[in-house]
C-alpha cells in the first residue's frame, strides 16, 4: 500500500467529520439564535411595557376624576347644608363649585383619552402574544426536525471517530504530522487524487514520474503547484 493511500483514506473520513461538524454548528446557531423569534419576543416585551404604562395612566386618571367628584360633593354639601349664612361666602362657594366642575370636565376628557390609549395598547399586546405563539408553533415543528437531524449527526460523528481511529492506526507518526500540518494550511484538504493526469485540487498536470513516485510505500509526493499530497490510484 502506498504511503499516500492511507492518508487519502484518512482524509475521506476527516472530510465527512468536517461536514458533520459544520452542519452541527449551523443547527446549533439556528436553535440558539433564531432572529424571527428574538424579534417577536422583543416586540412582546415592548408591548407589555406600553400596556403597563397606559394602564397605570388610566388608573391615575380615574383616581383624579373620583377625587374631583368627591370635592364637588363636599362643596355642594356645604352649600346646601344651611351652615353658610353669609351671601358672599355662598357666592364664593358657588364659584368654587363651578370651577371644580369645569376642571372635572378636563379630567374626564383626560380619562377618556387614557382609556382609549390603554385599550389600543392592550390590543397590540394581545396581537404580539398571538404572533409570538404562531412563530413558536411553527418553529417548534422546524426545530423538532433540526433536533432529530442533530441527533443523527452526533451518531454519525461517533461512528466516524471510530473509523478515523482505525484509519490512523497503520499510518506512521511522521507521515501523520505532515498530513495534519497540510490540513491546517490547505483548508482541510491535504491529499488530492490525480485523475486524468491532473491534480483534482488545482488542475495542474502531474507527469508520469511524479505519479510513479506517488505510488511509493514510504515516500510522499506533493503537487508541484498547490503543494498538497497527491494520491494515484
Amino acid at each position: 500500500m502506498s504511503a499516500s493511500l492511507g492518508l487519502f483514506r484518512l482524509q475521506q473520513v476527516d472530510r465527512q467529520i468536517d461536514r458533520a461538524r459544520t452542519q452541527l454548528e449551523t443547527i446549533k446557531k439556528t436553535l440558539e439564535n433564531d432572529v424571527e423569534l428574538k424579534v417577536a419576543m422583543q416586540s412582546l416585551e415592548i408591548r407589555q411595557l406600553e400596556n403597563h404604562r397606559t394602564s397605570h395612566e388610566m388608573k391615575n386618571a380615574e383616581a383624579e376624576v373620583d377625587a374631583q367628584r368627591i370635592k364637588i360633593e363636599q362643596a355642594e354639601s356645604s352649600l346646601y347644608s344651611g351652615n353658610v349664612k353669609s351671601p358672599k361666602e355662598l357666592q364664593d362657594l358657588q364659584k368654587d363649585i363651578a370651577s371644580l366642575k369645569k376642571y372635572l370636565t378636563t379630567l374626564e376628557e383626560r380619562q377618556l383619552e387614557s382609556m382609549v390609549k390603554a385599550e389600543a395598547a392592550d390590543n397590540e399586546l394581545q396581537s404580539a402574544k398571538t404572533e409570538l405563539e404562531k412563530i413558536k408553533a411553527r418553529l417548534g415543528s422546524e426545530h423538532g426536525k433540526l433536533i432529530e437531524e442533530q441527533a443523527d449527526l452526533f451518531k454519525q460523528l461517533e461512528k466516524l471517530t471510530e473509523e478515523r481511529e482505525a484509519a490512523i492506526a497503520p499510518i506512521e507518526s511522521g507521515l501523520l504530522q505532515v498530513y495534519e500540518g497540510l490540513r491546517q494550511q490547505k483548508r482541510g484538504v491535504a491529499v488530492v487524487e490525480v485523475i486524468d493526469n491532473a491534480c483534482t485540487a488545482c488542475g495542474t498536470t502531474v507527469n508520469a514520474s511524479f505519479q510513479q513516485n506517488a505510488r511509493s510505500q514510504k515516500q510522499l509526493v506533493n503537487c508541484p503547484s498547490c503543494g498538497r499530497i497527491i494520491f494515484v490510484n
